[in-house]
Parts: structure tokens; C-alpha cells; sequence
């Protein structure tokens, strides 16, 4: 699959439930010029979705944490990475939704291997 500035809410939403499937909390996604899907619980909610974090991404092509004071997910910790074509422009967005306060915006997540460490193995 080549992801651009047109892929369609339906073409994204496969990547979308994979990773929602893989962190269990809500995940959202869209590309620039056309509306996006939003997943929850292993099902698309919606396939005309945006949000603004997903926007200001889309402006910014930058990583953005932050806790949006609109939209479906307002005032709950967001995490949106721009997804960008070979020229590095971005072309679409995928955020994660903090559903569970699991994210913690002021930690880099470079630091979490330190964090799993401390955790047993439980096999």
C-alpha cells in the first residue's frame, strides 16, 4: 500500500485497527486532503473522522503530544506522528488516544526502556 496526500479513510482504516489491535486504546488517522477513520475496540467507528491535533500536524508535520481542548477527544493526552513521502512532506497523520492516562507527555519515550526493565517477564 502507498499512503498519500488522497488515500481514503477506507484504505487507511487496515493500518489503523492494527494499531489499535497492538496498543488496545483508540487510534485515529487521516491523510491530508481527505477525511480520515477513527478505531475503537477493534472497530471503525468512523470513516469521515478529524480531529485538531491531527490537523496541526498536518500544518506542522511534527510529533505532537498534547490534550486537546475540542473535538471527540478533548481533554484527554493525544500523541499524533505525521506519516511523510521519500521528500519528507507530510502526506498523512496517526494519532493514539490516552484513553487509560498511560502516556505520560512529559517523559521522552527514549526513556522507556528503563521502564520495562523493571518488569518480570511473565512467560
Amino acid at each position: 500500500m502507498i499512503i498519500n496526500e488522497d488515500t481514503s479513510a477506507e484504505e487507511l482504516a487496515p493500518i489503523a485497527k492494527a494499531v489499535n489491535d497492538l496498543l488496545v486504546i483508540p487510534v485515529t488517522m487521516r491523510s491530508k486532503n481527505r477525511k480520515g477513520v477513527r478505531v475503537e475496540k477493534g472497530e471503525v467507528i468512523d470513516f469521515e473522522y478529524t480531529g485538531p491535533i491531527l490537523e496541526q500536524v498536518l500544518d506542522d508535520n511534527q510529533v505532537i503530544r498534547a490534550i486537546p481542548n475540542t473535538g471527540r477527544y478533548a481533554r484527554i493526552p493525544v500523541v499524533v506522528a505525521p506519516i511523510r513521502n521519500k521528500d519528507g512532506d507530510v502526506v498523512a497523520a496517526l494519532g493514539v488516544v490516552d484513553v487509560v492516562g498511560s502516556v505520560d507527555l512529559g517523559v521522552v519515550f527514549s526513556e522507556y526502556p528503563t521502564f520495562f526493565q523493571k518488569i518480570k517477564p511473565c512467560l
